[in-house]
Formats: C-alpha cells, structure tokens, sequence
C-alpha cells in the first residue's frame, strides 16, 4: 500500500492495456522508427517489466508519445525516446536541474527537468540522441528541449538544449536556472 504523499509505480490492468494498445498503434504507424523489429517482442519485454511500462505511462501521460527508436545489440533492450512533434507539454517550463532551481530567488519554475526525468524513472536526451531522433523526422519545430550537459559546462551555470530550425538542428546554451514556456526535455527508457 502506498503512503498518502507516495505515486504508485504500478499500473492497474486497465492502464496497462490501454498503453499498450496505445504503444502497439503508434509502433505500426511510425514503422520508419523501427524497421527490423517486432512488436510482439517489445511487448513481450514491456510485459516482463512493469517498473519500465510505469516510466513509459509518466512519458505518455505528460505528452511525450513515447516510440521505439532502437534496440541496443549487446543487452538486447529497446529503447524508447518521446517522439511528440514539440517538446512534451507537460514538461515545459522548468529550469534544467535542483541546483538551478534552489538558485533562484524568485519566479521560480515548479520543477526541473533533471528532477522531473528522474521521478518518471527517465534520462534526459544527450545531444547524439536528439540528433539520431531528428534523423528519423522533424521534431521541436516550435520548441525546444534541455538535452543532458556535460559536467564542465554544467559546472559553469550553463546548460544546453535544442530545437529544430531550418531544417537543421541547433545546439544552444543557457543559464541552467532560465526557464521557457516553449522549452521542456525528451526523456529516454531502456527496456
């Protein structure tokens, strides 16, 4: 049983074939995405892995659709990426991390995004994966995304993220503490 203030991580049986069903439809669609697998096997996985469908329904239910992109050859696990045509909705305006957030002194964000990742059980996109994501179509046209910064940089005050402009993909620098209604994160899942 959970506490009053504690988020189950379990789906209830209703939940989980909803996701599914949701998951199955938007795989067959974007076939593009994953050309050489099979759904029956990423659900099979996903089945086997109720702590990874929880991460996957946080991702969906803030707007995410999540898709998968891969498979990693040498564990065999999928991997996910949020797929929506703009950053999430549900993830926006929030600063990059805790720190950033705690260094404000006033107008702070609800939360952040390396803290709202790490509640879904989620990792924020690097740059290498934002860009093999807009390989496979035209992702954050309006908005952008906070991708994971490297420590020195981090360790400056500044964070990155991306967007799509021109058809080409930008990586930019911010204050991490800075915040943007337009600007949110893609998260990633291994299962």
């Amino acid at each position: 049983m959970t506490k009053p203030n504690e988020i189950s991580r379990e789906l209830t049986p209703e939940q989980r074939t909803e996701l599914l069903g949701i998951l199955k439809v938007r795989f067959e669609k974007n076939r593009n995405r994953h050309k050489e697998l099979e759904w029956t096997d990423i659900q099979a996985r996903l089945e086997a892995n109720p702590g990874k469908l929880w991460s996957l329904h946080e991702m969906e239910r803030t707007g995410g659709e999540p898709d998968v992109v891969g498979q990693d050859r040498q564990t065999g696990e999928y991997l996910f990426y949020d797929c929506s045509a703009e950053s999430p909705k549900g993830r926006r305006s929030v600063c990059y991390d805790r720190e950033a957030l705690e260094s404000r002194k006033e107008h702070k964000p609800g939360d952040s995004a390396m803290d709202m990742a790490a509640a879904m059980g989620v990792e924020l996109l690097t740059e290498e994966q934002y860009r093999a994501l807009q390989e496979l179509g035209s992702f954050d046209m309006k908005t952008s995304s906070w991708v994971r910064t490297p420590a020195k940089i981090r360790s400056l005050g500044g964070a990155l993220f991306c967007d799509r402009r021109y058809d080409t993909v930008f990586v930019y620098h911010n204050g991490a503490e800075s915040y943007y209604a337009a600007r949110g994160f893609r998260g990633s899942l291994q299962v």
